[in-house]
């Protein structure tokens, strides 16, 4: 009977996706920051974002009412205010984040 070989593949020379938290993704995504942007300075973009009254609108209406205590699900009412922004107001925000960083 033969056995398979092991199969080893080489290991990564790049940060994975799941490495990167989800607010950097988040961010990335929606064009907010570019990907080669540290961790830290991500995380300060991150909270100027969630700080912004327009994304502040949206994420009480993706609430619904409830109270968030877990940071994740902090990131999930701005993942999804984020998405409910046309390509305009996404521009507008990166603008005033631009402008408070400066």
């Amino acid at each position: 009977m033969k056995h398979r070989k092991q199969y080893r593949p080489a290991p990564p020379t790049h940060l994975s996706a799941l490495a990167v938290p989800s607010y950097h993704r988040i961010l990335v995504k929606h064009g907010l920051i570019e990907k080669t942007l540290s961790i830290p300075d991500a995380y300060r973009v991150f909270l100027q974002v969630g700080a912004d009254p327009e994304v502040q609108k949206l994420s009480r209406k993706a609430e619904r009412g409830r109270k968030m205590k877990h940071v994740p699900a902090l990131y999930l009412a701005t993942a999804m205010a984020l998405q409910g922004m046309t390509k305009q107001e996404l521009e507008a925000l990166k603008l005033r984040i631009e402008e408070k960083r400066a």
